[in-house]
């Protein structure tokens, strides 16, 4: 998606400063699954788009869902990423939710920028806002002050993520380039959905993915 390139680019670039956490929402009144709950169907997407920008894996996840329509079938999955308590990611998948939503968050230690897919042609919001820390206090109200600054919305071309993804195969298979989302990478995926899914009958245990 060229607005995930996008934020992975000034994300690279620091111009969020330090990723404090990442929060996504993929949830909608949909089709219910017999084959798959709710965390193997949505949550790959966003686990990705989050193992992406961070450009690290986490070292445990957990995760809690419950299975309302169907038994062992969860409808609804939080799952929590973290990212050897430098980061932290959280991830909320319904399909038995009122609203649509496909949003993802994230918060710098700068910026924050905010990423929703169902915006027309502003999908992307970055936010001049955060904490600053003052030397020169004498409450704590001053020593812990509230920036808020401009709103800024970057104009980016996008077309069809399924087209430019299908097109970007083609080439790494035409000129033998590696992929950005390679096997490696549907590999760290899937070992994120294992975990969660252990986690998920452990009712919400954490799952280490640090031990060999």
């Amino acid at each position: 998606h060229p607005v995930v390139d996008y934020l992975k680019d000034i994300i690279d670039k620091g111009e969020l400063g330090d990723i404090h956490y990442i929060y996504a929402q993929r949830v909608n009144l949909g089709t219910v699954r017999e084959d798959e709950n709710a965390l193997w169907n949505f949550a790959p997407h966003d686990i990705s788009i989050i193992l992406y920008l961070l450009g690290k894996e986490p070292t445990d996840v957990s995760a809690r869902g419950q299975a309302y329509l169907q038994k062992d079938i969860e409808d609804v999955v939080f799952l929590s990423l973290n990212f050897n308590n430098e980061s932290m990611a959280h991830v909320h998948v319904s399909w038995l939710d009122p609203h649509k939503i496909r949003k993802i968050t994230v918060v710098g230690s700068k910026k924050m920028a905010v990423f929703d897919d169902l915006e027309g042609n502003e999908k992307l919001r970055l936010y001049d806002k955060g904490a600053k820390f003052s030397d020169d206090y004498d409450t704590f109200a001053e020593y812990v002050g509230l920036r808020f600054g401009d709103i800024t919305i970057p104009h980016i071309k996008v077309g069809e993520p399924l087209r430019i993804e299908c097109s970007h195969f083609l080439s790494c298979i035409r000129d033998r380039k590696q992929p950005l989302s390679d096997g490696y990478d549907g590999l760290r995926v899937v070992k994120v959905l294992d975990a969660a899914q252990r986690s998920l009958k452990k009712n919400g245990e954490p799952v280490d993915l640090t031990s060999k």
